[in-house]
Parts: structure tokens; sequence; C-alpha cells
């Protein structure tokens, strides 16, 4: 087990089965230090603001990192192959008046930054959108750092 995956364990989370993408993309593909994993969306459905509250978002983006770093995981075998994070995308979907976007996404940019430190500290876009794929609550992009 990786050190990044006794971090995870540690907070009293972990890993699931990899899911498989949905269409015809890779989950995550690598160009020199940079691996650009594929968007994925949360479990959680419903449109934020009305259906689902902040604090379920929160943690909907949490998982999501989990469910990403899980298809990391299959494809390169090894989490500490991960050196930081450089940017992340998130989407939310939510009601027209909801406008708390950033403190959605923190849910996932805060586990990033217990696991990897100052490294999972990253340049980040937090939007509104009127739907996701399948009804999600959150969607994320995430560009790792790798040795």
């Amino acid at each position: 087990m990786s050190n990044l995956e006794n971090k995870i364990e540690a907070l009293g989370l972990s890993l699931s089965a990899p899911k498989a993408p949905v269409g015809n993309y890779l989950g995550c593909k690598r160009s020199g230090e940079l691996l650009f994993a594929s968007a994925r969306v949360s479990d959680c459905r419903g449109e934020v603001g009305t259906e689902v509250s902040l604090e379920t978002a929160q943690i909907a983006a949490r998982d999501t990192v989990l469910s990403i770093l899980a298809i990391i995981k299959e494809d390169i075998q090894d989490l500490d192959l991960l050196t930081g994070v450089l940017k992340m995308t998130g989407f939310v979907r939510s009601a027209s008046n909801f406008t708390e976007h950033p403190k959605v996404i923190d849910g996932a940019s805060d586990l990033l930054i217990q696991l990897l430190g100052e490294k999972g500290r990253h340049a980040r876009t937090a939007t509104g959108v009127a739907q996701l794929p399948f009804g999600a609550s959150v969607q994320l992009d995430i560009i790792f750092q790798i040795k």
C-alpha cells in the first residue's frame, strides 16, 4: 500500500473499485511529468442549493477525488508517483441562485492538500452549471504532476 493510500485510510476514507469510462476515452493520460485525469462525476445526484445541501456537495466533491485516485491507481499502480496537483476544474450542478461553488469544490481541494501537503495546492476553477452527466451534483477534472 502506498503512503498516499495510508493517508487516505488514516482519514477514515478508502478508494473504491475504479469505474470504467462511460465513453470512448481514457481514465487518465500521461505526458512527461503531467498526468491528466479525465473528468469524473460524483455519485451524489441532484441540484445543489435545492435538492443537495452545501455540506453534502462538499462530501461529493471529496469522494469524487477518491474516485479519480482509484482510476489513477489502476493505471499507474503506485499513487506515490504523484508529486503534486497543478490544476483542478470543478463543476457544480446548482440552483440559479446558488453562489457558493468555490465552497463545494473546497471539499476536493481540502482532501488533496491533506494528502499531498503544499504540493496538493493547485490552481482551480469552480463553476456552476445547469446540468451534469447522469444528473450528478459535482464533476471534477484534475491535472497532476507525476514522477
